[in-house]
């Protein structure tokens, strides 16, 4: 998925064929089954297409520390090593939200009011919350620092810094 300063812009999905079998634990957690997995496009084109369509975008994750290791090595086995940014919505929601119950995408999405757009742990739906806590996030930070704007690499400053407490 794709967002620009203030909306998502595009999006990208694809449930890929691993040549692994499922462990029944996923399949409960995510709904996505062998057999969804074996109807699915080989998984070294899809880390192709997924390669070409965030290019050197900055990613947004939540908890991108967990995510950024496997897609490093996805994309290594393409020969296409990660070559954008990638920041973490996770870290910069303990920052603007620091009295939020936890730091969960679920509780988060509840705390800021983003609408939740489907089942947790499934891609899309976890990829189009994430973007809406984002686009929430950005202009809160315009408004009570009173920025004309909030550039990634303050995002980037701002995610770093000690939490409060």
């Amino acid at each position: 998925m794709m967002v620009g300063s203030e909306t998502v812009v595009d999006r990208y999905q694809s449930l890929m064929n691993a040549g692994v079998p499922i462990p029944p634990f996923i399949e409960t957690l995510t709904g996505i089954g062998n057999r969804m997995a074996r109807q699915a496009p080989d998984a070294a084109r899809v880390r192709i297409e997924f390669a070409e369509f965030v290019g050197e975008i900055p990613l947004v994750a939540h908890n991108a520390s967990f995510d950024a290791k496997f897609l490093q090595a996805e994309l290594q086995r393409v020969g296409r090593p990660q070559s954008s940014k990638m920041l973490c919505s996770m870290r910069l929601a303990r920052r603007i939200y620091p009295n939020a119950p936890n730091h969960q995408l679920a509780t988060l999405v509840r705390h800021a009011r983003v609408a939740e757009t489907g089942a947790y742990h499934r891609a899309m739906a976890d990829a189009e919350m994430t973007a809406g806590l984002w686009l929430k996030m950005r202009p809160e930070l315009k408004a009570t620092f009173r920025l004309e704007s909030v550039p990634l690499d303050l995002l980037q400053l701002i995610q770093s810094a000690p939490c409060q407490g």
